[in-house]
Protein backbone atom coordinates (compact mmCIF):
# COMPACT_ATOMS: atom_id res chain seq x y z
CA UNK A 1 0.00 0.00 0.00
CA UNK A 2 1.49 3.32 -1.04
CA UNK A 3 -1.25 5.66 0.18
CA UNK A 4 -1.46 9.21 -1.17
CA UNK A 5 2.30 9.88 -1.01
CA UNK A 6 4.31 10.38 -4.21
CA UNK A 7 7.41 8.86 -2.65
CA UNK A 8 8.30 6.75 0.36
CA UNK A 9 7.36 7.94 3.82
CA UNK A 10 10.16 9.67 5.68
CA UNK A 11 10.57 7.78 8.94
CA UNK A 12 12.53 8.38 12.16
CA UNK A 13 13.09 5.56 14.66
CA UNK A 14 13.51 6.35 18.37
CA UNK A 15 14.41 3.48 20.68
CA UNK A 16 16.91 3.19 23.51
CA UNK A 17 18.15 -0.18 22.26
CA UNK A 18 20.38 0.02 19.20
CA UNK A 19 19.59 -3.63 18.49
CA UNK A 20 15.92 -2.73 18.02
CA UNK A 21 16.80 0.15 15.70
CA UNK A 22 19.06 -2.09 13.63
CA UNK A 23 16.38 -4.78 13.52
CA UNK A 24 13.75 -2.35 12.26
CA UNK A 25 16.11 -1.00 9.62
CA UNK A 26 16.80 -4.53 8.41
CA UNK A 27 13.10 -5.43 8.49
CA UNK A 28 12.12 -2.39 6.41
CA UNK A 29 15.01 -2.77 3.99
CA UNK A 30 12.79 -4.61 1.53
CA UNK A 31 10.15 -1.88 1.65
CA UNK A 32 12.30 1.15 0.79
CA UNK A 33 9.74 2.26 -1.79
CA UNK A 34 7.19 2.64 1.03
CA UNK A 35 9.23 3.81 4.01
CA UNK A 36 12.66 5.47 3.98
CA UNK A 37 14.42 5.75 7.35
CA UNK A 38 15.86 9.27 7.40
CA UNK A 39 16.95 9.36 11.03
CA UNK A 40 17.44 7.31 14.16
CA UNK A 41 18.00 8.11 17.81
CA UNK A 42 18.83 6.02 20.85
CA UNK A 43 19.02 8.98 23.25
CA UNK A 44 15.58 10.40 24.15
CA UNK A 45 17.14 13.76 25.03
CA UNK A 46 18.24 14.21 21.42
CA UNK A 47 14.97 13.05 19.87
CA UNK A 48 13.11 16.37 19.84
CA UNK A 49 15.98 18.19 18.12
CA UNK A 50 16.28 15.43 15.51
CA UNK A 51 12.57 15.45 14.69
CA UNK A 52 12.49 19.26 14.66
CA UNK A 53 15.29 19.30 12.09
CA UNK A 54 14.05 16.45 9.88
CA UNK A 55 10.25 16.97 10.09
CA UNK A 56 9.59 13.32 9.15
CA UNK A 57 6.21 11.96 8.09
CA UNK A 58 6.23 9.51 10.99
CA UNK A 59 8.16 8.57 14.11
CA UNK A 60 8.36 5.08 15.59
CA UNK A 61 8.66 5.36 19.37
CA UNK A 62 8.62 2.98 22.33
CA UNK A 63 6.47 3.48 25.43
CA UNK A 64 9.36 3.02 27.83
CA UNK A 65 12.74 4.58 27.21
CA UNK A 66 15.87 4.70 29.33
CA UNK A 67 15.50 7.62 31.68
CA UNK A 68 12.41 8.98 29.91
CA UNK A 69 8.75 8.33 29.23
CA UNK A 70 7.73 7.71 25.63
CA UNK A 71 4.35 9.24 26.46
CA UNK A 72 5.94 12.51 27.59
CA UNK A 73 8.26 12.46 24.59
CA UNK A 74 5.28 12.01 22.27
CA UNK A 75 3.82 15.29 23.53
CA UNK A 76 7.12 17.07 22.99
CA UNK A 77 7.56 15.67 19.47
CA UNK A 78 4.07 16.72 18.41
CA UNK A 79 4.61 20.19 19.86
CA UNK A 80 7.85 20.49 17.87
CA UNK A 81 6.50 18.94 14.65
CA UNK A 82 2.68 18.92 14.61
CA UNK A 83 2.40 17.34 11.15
CA UNK A 84 4.50 14.31 12.12
CA UNK A 85 2.59 11.16 13.04
CA UNK A 86 3.85 9.49 16.22
CA UNK A 87 3.40 5.72 16.24
CA UNK A 88 4.17 3.66 19.32
CA UNK A 89 5.92 0.38 18.57
CA UNK A 90 6.29 -1.59 21.76
CA UNK A 91 6.27 -5.01 23.42
CA UNK A 92 3.68 -3.87 25.97
CA UNK A 93 0.29 -5.22 24.90
CA UNK A 94 -1.49 -3.34 27.67
CA UNK A 95 -4.65 -1.43 26.84
CA UNK A 96 -3.90 1.08 29.60
CA UNK A 97 -0.75 2.12 27.75
CA UNK A 98 -2.82 2.31 24.58
CA UNK A 99 -5.37 4.65 26.17
CA UNK A 100 -2.58 6.90 27.43
CA UNK A 101 -0.88 6.90 24.03
CA UNK A 102 -4.05 8.00 22.28
CA UNK A 103 -4.65 10.73 24.86
CA UNK A 104 -1.21 12.26 24.20
CA UNK A 105 -1.86 12.34 20.45
CA UNK A 106 -0.40 9.12 19.06
CA UNK A 107 -1.68 8.07 15.65
CA UNK A 108 -0.93 4.39 16.11
CA UNK A 109 -0.12 1.73 18.67
CA UNK A 110 1.58 -1.37 17.28
CA UNK A 111 3.38 -4.33 18.81
CA UNK A 112 6.95 -5.28 17.99
CA UNK A 113 5.90 -8.72 16.78
CA UNK A 114 4.69 -7.02 13.57
CA UNK A 115 6.23 -7.96 10.20
CA UNK A 116 7.97 -5.57 7.84
CA UNK A 117 5.27 -5.53 5.16
CA UNK A 118 2.53 -5.00 7.74
CA UNK A 119 4.46 -2.17 9.36
CA UNK A 120 5.02 -0.42 6.04
CA UNK A 121 1.33 -0.74 5.16
CA UNK A 122 0.21 0.51 8.57
CA UNK A 123 2.52 3.51 8.38
CA UNK A 124 1.10 4.47 4.99
CA UNK A 125 -2.45 4.26 6.30
CA UNK A 126 -1.58 6.24 9.43
CA UNK A 127 0.06 8.99 7.38
CA UNK A 128 -3.10 9.10 5.26
CA UNK A 129 -5.11 9.96 8.36
CA UNK A 130 -6.10 6.67 9.98
CA UNK A 131 -5.55 5.88 13.65
CA UNK A 132 -4.50 2.25 13.91
CA UNK A 133 -4.34 -0.18 16.81
CA UNK A 134 -2.57 -3.52 16.66
CA UNK A 135 -5.18 -6.23 15.96
CA UNK A 136 -4.05 -8.11 19.06
CA UNK A 137 -5.27 -5.22 21.20
CA UNK A 138 -8.22 -4.06 19.12
CA UNK A 139 -10.62 -6.78 20.30
CA UNK A 140 -9.74 -6.26 23.94
CA UNK A 141 -10.19 -2.51 23.58
CA UNK A 142 -13.63 -2.99 22.03
CA UNK A 143 -14.63 -5.24 24.93
CA UNK A 144 -13.27 -2.75 27.46
CA UNK A 145 -15.21 0.07 25.81
CA UNK A 146 -18.41 -1.97 25.90
CA UNK A 147 -17.92 -2.80 29.57
CA UNK A 148 -17.12 0.81 30.41
CA UNK A 149 -20.22 2.02 28.55
CA UNK A 150 -22.41 -0.42 30.48
CA UNK A 151 -20.90 0.65 33.79
CA UNK A 152 -19.16 -2.68 34.42
CA UNK A 153 -15.66 -1.21 34.63
CA UNK A 154 -13.84 0.17 37.66
CA UNK A 155 -13.83 3.92 38.46
CA UNK A 156 -11.03 5.76 36.70
CA UNK A 157 -10.64 3.22 33.89
CA UNK A 158 -11.47 5.96 31.38
CA UNK A 159 -8.46 7.91 32.71
CA UNK A 160 -6.13 4.98 32.16
CA UNK A 161 -6.03 3.79 35.77
CA UNK A 162 -5.65 0.07 36.39
CA UNK A 163 -8.07 -1.60 38.79
CA UNK A 164 -5.50 -1.64 41.58
CA UNK A 165 -4.57 2.03 40.97
CA UNK A 166 -8.28 2.84 41.22
CA UNK A 167 -8.43 1.05 44.57
CA UNK A 168 -5.39 2.94 45.85
CA UNK A 169 -6.79 6.28 44.68
CA UNK A 170 -10.15 5.61 46.35
CA UNK A 171 -8.37 5.02 49.65
CA UNK A 172 -6.30 8.18 49.15
CA UNK A 173 -9.52 10.11 48.62
CA UNK A 174 -10.79 8.57 51.87
CA UNK A 175 -7.72 10.00 53.63
CA UNK A 176 -5.84 6.79 54.45
CA UNK A 177 -2.06 6.87 54.86
CA UNK A 178 0.22 4.72 52.71
CA UNK A 179 0.64 2.33 55.64
CA UNK A 180 -3.12 2.05 56.11
CA UNK A 181 -3.64 1.52 52.37
CA UNK A 182 -0.99 -1.19 52.35
CA UNK A 183 -2.70 -2.95 55.25
CA UNK A 184 -6.12 -2.68 53.62
CA UNK A 185 -4.91 -4.10 50.30
CA UNK A 186 -2.47 -6.57 51.90
CA UNK A 187 0.54 -5.25 49.99
CA UNK A 188 3.77 -3.49 50.97
CA UNK A 189 4.05 0.27 51.41
CA UNK A 190 6.54 0.31 48.54
CA UNK A 191 3.89 -1.26 46.30
CA UNK A 192 1.45 1.45 47.33
CA UNK A 193 4.06 4.10 46.47
CA UNK A 194 4.62 2.49 43.06
CA UNK A 195 0.89 2.54 42.33
CA UNK A 196 0.73 6.14 43.56
CA UNK A 197 3.45 7.21 41.13
CA UNK A 198 1.48 5.59 38.32
CA UNK A 199 -1.66 7.43 39.40
CA UNK A 200 0.11 10.80 39.54
CA UNK A 201 1.63 10.30 36.10
CA UNK A 202 -1.65 9.26 34.49
CA UNK A 203 -3.60 12.11 36.09
CA UNK A 204 -0.88 14.63 35.28
CA UNK A 205 -0.37 15.71 38.89
CA UNK A 206 2.64 15.93 41.19
CA UNK A 207 1.40 14.51 44.47
CA UNK A 208 -1.41 12.93 46.48
CA UNK A 209 -3.26 16.21 46.97
CA UNK A 210 -3.32 16.76 43.22
CA UNK A 211 -4.54 13.22 42.63
CA UNK A 212 -7.37 13.58 45.13
CA UNK A 213 -8.38 16.91 43.60
CA UNK A 214 -8.33 15.43 40.10
CA UNK A 215 -10.40 12.43 41.22
CA UNK A 216 -13.02 14.70 42.74
CA UNK A 217 -12.99 17.06 39.78
CA UNK A 218 -13.43 14.21 37.30
CA UNK A 219 -16.14 12.58 39.39
CA UNK A 220 -14.21 9.33 39.53
CA UNK A 221 -15.80 8.35 42.85
CA UNK A 222 -19.40 9.19 43.55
Amino acid sequence: MQGNHAGPLRLVIIDDHQMVIDGLKAMLQGYRDQAAIVGECSEPRQAVQLVTELKPDAVLLDIRLRGASGLDLCRELLAASPDTKVVFLTVYDDEQYLYQALRVGAAGFLLKRIRGGELADYLARICDGEVLIDPTLAGRVALSAARLHSGEFWPGAHLGLTQRESEVLSLQVAGLSNRAIAARLVVSEETVKTHSRGIYRKLGVADRAGAVAAALREGVFH
